[in-house]
C-alpha cells in the first residue's frame, strides 16, 4: 500500500530531471590545504528542511533519488544503540571534476580528508554536539579494508589516515571502536559542493580579527565583519597559518563557530518560507553529497520530525580532548581519562555547556537545590506528574507537591504574584531543565484540581526558603534536559552560538 502510495505522489514532479553527479576519483598521495566542508549543511538537507516541506513530498523524493549512496559495512560487531542519533561528517578532497583548481597535479589519484566530525543529537532530541577529531590524532587504527579491497593492517596511524587508505567504511570502524558510540548515518561533501551549498543560502556571515592574506586558501579579506560565499567561505574554513595561532585546533574552533552561523542561517534567514532559496539549496545539496544508503527519505522524514524544534542555540562544538604525541611533537594523542570521560559522556547523552565568558558579570544562579516545586499535570496522562516528578528530583530539585490541573496545550513554570523579585530567577532554573525552547516563567499560578505531598525519589532532608515555583505539564511537555557531565576542563572548549567569531 505504501508503494502505491509512493507511486502516486511521484506522479507529482515539479521539477525538470537533475544531471547526474559527478564520479569522483579516489587518490593516495599526501596533500595540503585542508577542507572543512561543514556537513551540518549536508545533514541540514536531510534532516531539518524536508521537515517543514511536505506538501512538496512527491519532489522531495525525486530529489532524494538523485543522492549518491555507499554501504555502510563494518561487520557485526559494533556499539548499542541508544536510541541517539550519530552522522559522521567527512569531507573529500578530491582533486577531479569542478575540484581540479585545488590540485591539479593530484586530478585522478583520489580522495583524502583532513575534516572528521560527529553530530551527536541525544535521544530526546533536545540537542546537539559537533564533536571535532582532530587529523593529526595518533590512534589505533583496526583492522580494514583498503580501497582497493586488500586487507590494512590494524597499528598506530594519523586518525585521517583511515578514510585516506579504507574510506568511510574504515572510518566508522576506527571512531566506533575508539569512542564506543554507534554511528548511524554519514554525510561525505566535496569543495565544489560546498561553494555551492554556502551560495545557495545566500552566504554566511564571518568575523576577522586582523586582515588576511592566504595565497594558499585563496582568502583576501580586511578585518571584520564580511559576508562570505563561493572561494571566500571555502577559503575562510581552509586556511590555517593565517588565522588564529596557525594550529589545526584553532582552525576547528573557527570552522565549529562557522557550522553554529550556517545552522543560524538555515532555520533564522527565511531559507525555510523562501520556496525559490529552498529549492536552490536542496539542488545544490544533493549534488554535493554522498550518504549511506540507510538514509532514505523514510528515515528523513522520521529525523526531521524529531529534531525540527532544534536551533542554533542547541548546537554545541568541542574538540576531542588531546595532548603531544611523545614521539612526534608535530602530533596529538588522545589525552586520557578526559578523551574517555568525554565518550562515556555522550553516550550517556548528557549535554555540553559552555563555559562561562571571561569578564562578563555573572548574575547570581539559583542552584537546583534552592527550589522548591509544585508539579502539575494538565495534560491528562495519567502518572504525568509523578514520573516528571522523579526525573526533577533526581536532578536536585524539592519537590514539595504533585497534582492535577485543568487540560492546557502548553507547559509553563509559574511563581505567585507576591514572588515578583524572586519568582523569575527560581522559575528560571527550572525552564533551564527543560528540553527545546527555553520557557519564560510566567507571574499567576494556577490553582490545581488536585495536590497531594510528593513521597517519590530524592527527598530532600531540609526544605529550603524561597518562593515554590509551579511547573504546569501541558500536551507540547517537551521532557527533561539530562544532566551535563561534562568535566570541567573541558568546558572552555565549548563553542556555541554565544562564542564570540572575531577573535
Amino acid at each position: 500500500m505504501r508503494e502505491q502510495q509512493d507511486e502516486a505522489v511521484l506522479g507529482r514532479r515539479v521539477a525538470p530531471p537533475l544531471p547526474p553527479p559527478d564520479h569522483r576519483g579516489r587518490r593516495s598521495e599526501p596533500r595540503r590545504n585542508p577542507l572543512t566542508p561543514l556537513g551540518w549543511v549536508a545533514v541540514g538537507l536531510t534532516i531539518v528542511l524536508v521537515a517543514s516541506v511536505l506538501g512538496g513530498y512527491g519532489y522531495y523524493r525525486y530529489l532524494e533519488g538523485q543522492i549518491v549512496r555507499d554501504a555502510i559495512d563494518v561487520g557485526p560487531s559494533r556499539p548499542p544503540d541508544t536510541g541517539a542519533l550519530n552522522v559522521l561528517l567527512v569531507g573529500s578532497d578530491s582533486r577531479d571534476g569542478n575540484n581540479q583548481k585545488y590540485g591539479a597535479t593530484t586530478v585522478g589519484a583520489g580522495e583524502r580528508t583532513d575534516t572528521i566530525m560527529l553530530l551527536h543529537i541525544a535521544p530526546n532530541r533536545d540537542n546537539a554536539t559537533m564533536i571535532s577529531f582532530p587529523r593529526d590524532s595518533m590512534v589505533l587504527i583496526p583492522a580494514c579494508k583498503a580501497r582497493n579491497g586488500t586487507a590494512l593492517t590494524p597499528g598506530i596511524r594519523q586518525i585521517n589516515s583511515a578514510f585516506n587508505d579504507g574510506g568511510i567504511n574504515c572510518t566508522i570502524k576506527t571512531l566506533e571502536s575508539l569512542t564506543n558510540i554507534k554511528i548511524n548515518h554519514f554525510v561525505k561533501v566535496d569543495f565544489t559542493g560546498f561553494k555551492g551549498i554556502i551560495d545557495a543560502i545566500g552566504g554566511i556571515e564571518i568575523c576577522l580579527p586582523k586582515a588576511v592574506n592566504d595565497p594558499k586558501s585563496k582568502l583576501v579579506l580586511g578585518p571584520g565583519k564580511h559576508r562570505v560565499k563561493g572561494e571566500q567561505a571555502l577559503g575562510y574554513v581552509r586556511t590555517r597559518y593565517a588565522l588564529g595561532d596557525g594550529s589545526d585546533l584553532s582552525r576547528i574552533t573557527r570552522q565549529q563557530i562557522f557550522l553554529t552561523q550556517v545552522l543560524k542561517e538555515i532555520t533564522n534567514g527565511g531559507l525555510l518560507t523562501d520556496p525559490a532559496k529552498l529549492n536552490d539549496f536542496l539542488q545544490a545539496g544533493i549534488k554535493a553529497v554522498t550518504v549511506d544508503d540507510g538514509l532514505s527519505l523514510d528515515r528523513m522524514l522520521e529525523i526531521a520530525n524529531s529534531v525540527k524544534g532544534l536551533t542554533a542555540k542547541e548546537l554545541k562544538g568541542i574538540t576531542v580532548p588531546i595532548e603531544e604525541y611523545p614521539q612526534d611533537k608535530a602530533r596529538v594523542q588522545f589525552s586520557e581519562p578526559a578523551a574517555s570521560n568525554f565518550f562515556e559522556s555522550v553516550r550517556n547523552d548528557v549535554e555540553v555547556t559552555a563555559a562561562p565568558t571571561p569578564g562578563k558579570p555573572a548574575t547570581p544562579k539559583i542552584e537546583n537545590k534552592q527550589v522548591r516545586l509544585q508539579v502539575l499535570n494538565a495534560t491528562g496522562e495519567e502518572g504525568k506528574a509523578l514520573q516528571v516528578a522523579d526525573e526533577l528530583a533526581t536532578q536536585g530539585f524539592v519537590v514539595t507537591q504533585v497534582g492535577n490541573a485543568a487540560l492546557t496545550p502548553t507547559t509553563a513554570v509559574r511563581y505567585a504574584k507576591k514572588d515578583a523579585e524572586q519568582g523569575p530567577a527560581y522559575g528560571d532554573a527550572v525552564a533551564a531543565r527543560l528540553s527545546k525552547d527555553k520557557r519564560t516563567p510566567v507571574a499567576g499560578k494556577v490553582r490545581p484540581l488536585t495536590a497531594q505531598p510528593y513521597k517519590g525519589k530524592a527527598k530532600a532532608a531540609q526544605a529550603p526558603g524561597g518562593p515554590i515555583i509551579q511547573l504546569v505539564i501541558g500536551k507540547d511537555w517537551p521532557g527533561v534536559r539530562v544532566v551535563s557531565a561534562i568535566p570541567d576542563s573541558l568546558k572552555d572548549r565549548v563553542v556555541d552560538s554565544n562564542t564570540n567569531p572575531c577573535k
